[in-house]
């Protein structure tokens, strides 16, 4: 990969990621308009590169909730933060299982296929056209409707299903307060970013040094 590919596939990452409009499918577009092929190690790289550009992002945006939520974690009760952190680790549960077990098929099957990424990117504009018209409530995210979300974050694992337009849409349709909705679904990502960087960086480690075993045979 070239220093322009790289700048020009980190633009589109970096102007729909937090964006309802699917970063991953948008990449597989461009891809397929300039005939951008990555190898297993450059999609590694350039995987984890993004994750951790997008989890530091996360990071200075919402900082003062973080803060917030570590100085509630620090008094080791229960309250609205320890609440708040454990319904993000149940929403981690079905994009865990999800991810882990499935990642790689559902990337082989999609990459390319603009076909299946326009149906998906279909999907997550009819999810936003929902929501856009759902009534909510002002209530916060419990228990259930976490794994709820969990499950929508999960299916957003599909190149085209916009990971935040499917969260937020479905929070939102669940009668959850807009803006509370988009706190939950930024922050309840940043766990899995930050896994999913350090699961690929111990795959081009353990790449790397396959490589250099197998050259000195």
């Amino acid at each position: 990969m070239s220093p322009i590919q790289a700048l020009l596939l980190g633009l589109v990452q970096g102007l729909t990621e937090f964006l309802p409009v699917s970063s991953s499918g948008h990449l597989e577009i461009v891809k397929a308009l300039f005939g951008l092929e990555l190898s297993g190690n450059e999609s590694l790289t350039f995987d984890v590169v993004v994750h951790l550009g997008t989890a530091l992002s996360t990071i200075v945006v919402f900082r003062k909730e973080i803060g917030e939520i570590v100085a509630g974690l620090l008094k080791f009760e229960w309250n609205d933060e320890t609440k708040f952190v454990s319904f993000i680790l149940l929403s981690m549960v079905p994009a865990g299982f999800i991810g882990l077990g499935f990642e790689d098929e559902i990337s082989t099957l999609f990459e390319g296929q603009l076909l299946l990424i326009a149906a998906a990117l279909t999907v997550t504009g009819l999810l936003l056209f929902l929501a856009d018209r759902a009534k909510t409530s002002g209530k916060r995210v419990n228990a259930a409707e976490a794994v709820i979300i969990g499950l929508a974050q999960a299916i957003a694992i599909l190149p085209g299903i916009s990971r935040s337009g499917s969260t937020i849409a479905t929070s939102v349709l669940l009668g959850i307060d807009r803006e509370k909705a988009a706190k939950f679904s930024f922050l309840m990502v940043l766990p899995i970013i930050l896994g999913k960087a350090i699961l690929d960086a111990k795959d081009i480690i353990s790449g790397e040094a396959l490589g250099a075993e197998v050259s000195t045979l």
